[in-house]
Protein backbone atom coordinates (compact mmCIF):
# COMPACT_ATOMS: atom_id res chain seq x y z
CA UNK A 1 0.00 0.00 0.00
CA UNK A 2 1.38 3.19 -0.91
CA UNK A 3 1.73 5.97 1.72
CA UNK A 4 -0.94 8.62 1.48
CA UNK A 5 1.40 11.59 2.86
CA UNK A 6 3.48 13.47 1.14
CA UNK A 7 7.11 12.74 2.00
CA UNK A 8 9.53 15.55 -0.56
CA UNK A 9 8.51 18.43 -2.48
CA UNK A 10 6.94 17.48 -5.65
CA UNK A 11 5.30 19.06 -8.81
CA UNK A 12 1.40 18.26 -8.55
CA UNK A 13 -0.59 20.49 -10.67
CA UNK A 14 -1.62 22.95 -12.95
CA UNK A 15 -4.23 25.50 -12.33
CA UNK A 16 -6.78 27.39 -15.16
CA UNK A 17 -9.38 29.48 -15.46
CA UNK A 18 -12.74 28.13 -16.85
CA UNK A 19 -15.89 30.37 -17.50
CA UNK A 20 -18.10 27.17 -17.40
CA UNK A 21 -16.95 24.59 -15.64
CA UNK A 22 -19.47 21.87 -16.84
CA UNK A 23 -18.76 22.18 -20.63
CA UNK A 24 -14.40 22.32 -19.52
CA UNK A 25 -15.39 19.37 -17.93
CA UNK A 26 -17.31 17.42 -21.23
CA UNK A 27 -14.50 18.85 -23.26
CA UNK A 28 -11.46 17.10 -21.49
CA UNK A 29 -13.42 13.50 -20.32
CA UNK A 30 -14.46 13.46 -24.17
CA UNK A 31 -10.63 14.81 -25.67
CA UNK A 32 -8.42 13.53 -23.73
CA UNK A 33 -7.38 10.62 -21.65
CA UNK A 34 -8.33 12.47 -18.12
CA UNK A 35 -11.03 11.91 -15.94
CA UNK A 36 -12.62 13.66 -12.73
CA UNK A 37 -10.83 12.57 -9.84
CA UNK A 38 -12.94 15.27 -7.25
CA UNK A 39 -14.59 18.49 -7.36
CA UNK A 40 -15.13 21.00 -5.04
CA UNK A 41 -17.41 24.18 -4.19
CA UNK A 42 -17.57 27.47 -1.72
CA UNK A 43 -18.44 30.91 -1.41
CA UNK A 44 -16.27 32.17 -4.08
CA UNK A 45 -16.97 29.17 -7.03
CA UNK A 46 -15.78 25.48 -8.02
CA UNK A 47 -13.32 23.58 -9.65
CA UNK A 48 -12.72 20.30 -10.92
CA UNK A 49 -9.08 18.32 -10.98
CA UNK A 50 -8.40 16.07 -13.38
CA UNK A 51 -6.02 13.56 -13.76
CA UNK A 52 -4.85 10.50 -15.87
CA UNK A 53 -7.32 7.40 -14.13
CA UNK A 54 -5.72 5.64 -11.51
CA UNK A 55 -2.58 7.74 -11.45
CA UNK A 56 -1.63 7.02 -7.59
CA UNK A 57 1.78 6.70 -7.79
CA UNK A 58 2.64 10.09 -9.07
CA UNK A 59 -0.59 12.10 -9.14
CA UNK A 60 -0.08 15.37 -11.60
CA UNK A 61 -3.60 16.97 -11.16
CA UNK A 62 -5.34 19.69 -14.04
CA UNK A 63 -7.41 21.74 -11.87
CA UNK A 64 -10.15 23.84 -13.64
CA UNK A 65 -11.58 27.35 -11.67
CA UNK A 66 -14.92 28.51 -12.23
CA UNK A 67 -14.73 31.73 -10.06
CA UNK A 68 -18.16 33.23 -9.93
CA UNK A 69 -17.57 36.49 -10.19
CA UNK A 70 -15.94 35.77 -13.68
CA UNK A 71 -18.95 33.22 -14.87
CA UNK A 72 -19.35 33.38 -18.68
CA UNK A 73 -15.97 35.31 -19.46
CA UNK A 74 -13.11 33.21 -20.73
CA UNK A 75 -9.80 33.88 -19.58
CA UNK A 76 -7.44 31.75 -21.61
CA UNK A 77 -4.09 31.41 -20.61
CA UNK A 78 -2.36 28.77 -23.10
CA UNK A 79 -2.45 30.36 -26.09
CA UNK A 80 -1.32 30.64 -29.03
CA UNK A 81 1.64 28.21 -28.29
CA UNK A 82 1.86 27.64 -24.65
CA UNK A 83 -0.10 24.07 -23.93
CA UNK A 84 -0.39 21.52 -22.01
CA UNK A 85 0.36 18.06 -23.29
CA UNK A 86 -0.97 15.23 -23.60
CA UNK A 87 1.01 12.00 -25.10
CA UNK A 88 -1.35 9.10 -26.79
CA UNK A 89 0.75 5.59 -27.64
CA UNK A 90 -0.18 5.81 -31.69
CA UNK A 91 -0.02 8.26 -34.26
CA UNK A 92 -3.71 7.19 -35.33
CA UNK A 93 -5.08 7.99 -31.83
CA UNK A 94 -3.69 11.49 -32.84
CA UNK A 95 -5.71 11.39 -36.05
CA UNK A 96 -8.59 10.27 -34.31
CA UNK A 97 -8.98 13.21 -31.80
CA UNK A 98 -8.13 15.83 -34.46
CA UNK A 99 -10.84 14.35 -36.41
CA UNK A 100 -13.17 14.62 -33.31
CA UNK A 101 -12.01 18.16 -32.86
CA UNK A 102 -12.55 19.10 -36.37
CA UNK A 103 -16.10 18.01 -36.11
CA UNK A 104 -16.36 19.81 -32.87
CA UNK A 105 -14.96 22.98 -34.03
CA UNK A 106 -11.73 22.81 -31.55
CA UNK A 107 -8.98 21.82 -33.67
CA UNK A 108 -5.90 24.56 -33.33
CA UNK A 109 -3.43 22.47 -35.28
CA UNK A 110 -4.10 20.14 -38.25
CA UNK A 111 -1.95 16.70 -37.57
CA UNK A 112 1.67 17.26 -38.63
CA UNK A 113 4.75 15.79 -38.38
CA UNK A 114 7.72 17.65 -36.49
CA UNK A 115 11.35 16.63 -36.67
CA UNK A 116 12.59 15.27 -33.28
CA UNK A 117 11.66 15.37 -30.05
CA UNK A 118 8.59 16.71 -30.86
CA UNK A 119 6.99 13.98 -33.37
CA UNK A 120 3.34 13.36 -34.68
CA UNK A 121 1.11 16.22 -33.63
CA UNK A 122 -2.16 18.47 -33.53
CA UNK A 123 -3.48 20.68 -31.05
CA UNK A 124 -6.90 21.39 -29.83
CA UNK A 125 -8.46 24.69 -28.32
CA UNK A 126 -10.85 23.85 -25.10
CA UNK A 127 -13.92 25.81 -24.40
CA UNK A 128 -12.04 28.94 -23.13
CA UNK A 129 -8.93 29.04 -26.03
CA UNK A 130 -6.18 27.43 -24.39
CA UNK A 131 -4.39 24.95 -26.21
CA UNK A 132 -4.07 21.35 -25.64
CA UNK A 133 -0.85 19.76 -27.78
CA UNK A 134 -2.22 15.70 -28.89
CA UNK A 135 1.56 14.36 -29.50
CA UNK A 136 2.82 10.38 -30.89
CA UNK A 137 6.74 9.70 -30.41
CA UNK A 138 7.60 12.76 -28.76
CA UNK A 139 8.67 10.31 -25.92
CA UNK A 140 8.25 12.90 -22.90
CA UNK A 141 7.54 10.16 -21.02
CA UNK A 142 9.57 7.57 -22.51
CA UNK A 143 12.76 9.67 -22.17
CA UNK A 144 12.34 10.73 -18.54
CA UNK A 145 11.98 7.08 -17.41
CA UNK A 146 14.82 5.86 -19.72
CA UNK A 147 16.64 9.09 -18.11
CA UNK A 148 15.26 8.16 -14.07
CA UNK A 149 16.09 4.39 -14.58
CA UNK A 150 12.23 3.61 -14.17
Amino acid sequence: MLGTKLTEARWTHVALPTCDLDKAIEFYTTMTPLVVVSTHEDKDGRNVWLSNDKQVETPFVLVLVEFAKDKGKKQPQLTPFAHLGIEVPTKEDVDKIAEKAREMGCLHWEPMQMPPPVGYICALTDPDGNVIEISYDQKVYEEVRTLWGQ
